[in-house]
């Protein structure tokens, strides 16, 4: 599993690096502003949807099915595990067809429910109606992609969909930089967008094809296993659609915020997003196949070591991020984006909810542990069940936070990060009942190393930002200089504390 993460996670972080790249040049160019608040509605429409009937929903109620039925019946044209796939698809372009049209004829009243805040700025409200009508033909792609993807990791092959991504970040620079070729910034990346969507699906069709992987469209049938599998998708679907649903409110509020904040709170997303997507994302994407793997060959011990490694895995690498973010969340965010159009007072209020997404992060990455605990069972009932509760609390935190406490961006940041934990609370709790969550000898081995690595990191950090900042005088390079110096400092702690006690952390050597 450990190579196959550092596979998956490697071209994970790839992306992120190319995202970054994409947000600091959108961050210039943009800046924080009514313009950039549009196009931001209209990025994240797809993207919500997506994660609703894409990559959330449909891999919980598909890869597990497809998975089993390649175990048994392998992947040529005419297994039943082809059969099965080719009708996942037939009902899943159906179904985005009729979406699609229905959000192109009614996006202006779908915008004004998404983002109610811009009704005072007519000019705003077009712009992000006409943004979201040329970003919105994505989803349809991504879906075709996800599936690919799915039925790709079901048999190890978790490159292709990892790298994919990286043609979203890839098409937005190429557009942002021939910003003179569109009517504005903000259209030149909408136009990035939808041409990602092409790009991925282009190229997640080549990498299938090279592994015998083919989806025939046809009529859509209803069979047994569609029946189940459209049963189960259901249910993800309710719980991806919970979650999308608290960060539609994150829209909604931050909309009657002051303008330039729900760009900020974009931007304090991205680097909290880092290490869930290069972690969290990476072992949710491994665990889920190799789970349903070895529990269709009834390995319940095998299944109960895999989860364990990634649970290790996860901590080790996701508290010091967390600790960067509590250390120097200003000069993070100050070197990074601070410049251009985006400026100073827009990174300091990314940075205050950069803090507050920290406090969650852990909960975050532990989710994508559990998780496949129900699914790799074919149970995608009782993780939505958890979600709800989660996303009930979530809602009710932000609309305290912001509005009765009056902590703005800070507010929903910080329901986010409170609503996770609620949600791995329930998740963990129902698994620990249910006997599917064991921890081994070798988790509770791994704490303490996790956690001196973690403190290593964190005074590497603080060391290394107190030394910038004192050699570096005010300029240009105060931040950056200072961002440099304590990455270096404190990844160099960090190293050398995991080499010290790797005794204690086997999971490092494991090679299954």
């Amino acid at each position: 599993m450990i190579g196959r993460l550092l596979s998956v996670g490697g071209f994970t972080a790839l992306s992120r690096v190319m995202g970054f790249v994409r947000d600091i040049l959108m961050a210039s160019i943009l800046g924080a502003g009514p313009m950039s608040d549009a196009f931001l509605v209209a990025f994240r429409l797809p993207n919500n949807f997506r994660a609703i009937f894409a990559e959330g929903a449909f891999n919980a109620a598909f890869l597990p099915r497809y998975t089993a039925a390649a175990t048994h019946s392998g992947t040529a044209p005419t297994s039943d595990a082809t059969r099965f796939a080719d009708d996942a698809f037939s009902w899943q372009v159906f179904a985005q067809l009729i979406l699609l049209i229905l959000a192109l004829l009614f996006m202006r009243q779908i915008v004004a429910l998404l983002a109610p805040g811009f009704a005072g700025n007519p000019a705003q409200m077009n712009l992000a109606v006409e943004l979201s009508r040329i970003t919105f033909p994505y989803l349809i792609c991504i879906t075709i992609v996800t599936q690919i993807s799915a039925m790709l990791n079901a048999v190890s092959k978790f490159r292709a969909a990892a790298g994919a991504p990286i043609l979203l970040n890839v098409a937005m620079i190429g557009t942002l930089l021939a910003v003179p070729l569109f009517p504005s910034a903000a259209y030149a990346a909408a136009y990035g967008v939808l041409i990602a969507g092409f790009l991925q699906l282009l190229f997640t069709v080549w990498a299938g094809a090279r592994c015998g992987l083919f989806l025939r469209l046809k009529l859509p049938r209803w069979t047994p296993e569609v029946r189940d599998f459209l049963r189960a998708l259901g249910n993800a679907t309710i719980g991806a659609g919970s979650v999308q649903i608290g960060l539609f409110i994150d829209t909604l509020i931050a909309s009657f915020l002051p303008s330039g904040d729900l760009t900020a709170l974009y931007y304090a997303d991205r680097i909290n997003q880092l290490p869930m997507g290069i972690i969290g994302i990476a072992l949710g994407t491994v665990l889920l196949p190799e789970m349903s793997a070895k529990l269709a060959g009834r390995d319940e011990k095998g299944a109960s070591i895999a989860q364990n490694r990634a649970v290790i895995l996860g901590m080790l690498l996701t508290l010091p991020c967390i600790a960067a973010f509590f250390i120097m969340p200003e000069t993070l965010m100050r070197a990074l984006f601070a410049r251009g159009a985006f400026h100073l007072e827009a990174a300091d209020t990314s940075a205050a909810a950069l803090v507050a997404y920290g406090l969650g992060l852990p909960a975050f990455v532990l989710i994508r542990c559990v998780v496949p605990s129900f699914y790799a069972r074919k149970d995608t009932a009782t993780p939505v069940r958890a979600t709800i509760l989660s996303v009930i609390a979530n809602i009710a935190l932000k609309f305290v936070l912001v509005w009765g406490f009056g902590l703005g961006v800070v507010g929903l940041a910080l329901g986010t990060s409170l609503g996770a934990w609620v949600n791995f609370a329930v998740l963990a709790f129902l698994a620990r009942q249910r006997a599917v969550l064991v921890a081994t000898t070798e988790l509770r081995r791994a704490i303490v190393p996790v956690i001196a690595a973690a403190a290593a990191a964190a005074a590497g950090f603080l060391g290394g930002v107190s030394l910038g900042h004192a050699v570096i005088g005010p300029g240009a390079l105060h931040d950056i200089g200072a961002f440099l110096i304590a990455g270096v400092m404190g990844a160099t702690a960090y190293v050398a504390m995991v080499f010290a006690l790797k005794r204690n952390l086997p999971v490092l050597r494991a090679r299954t």
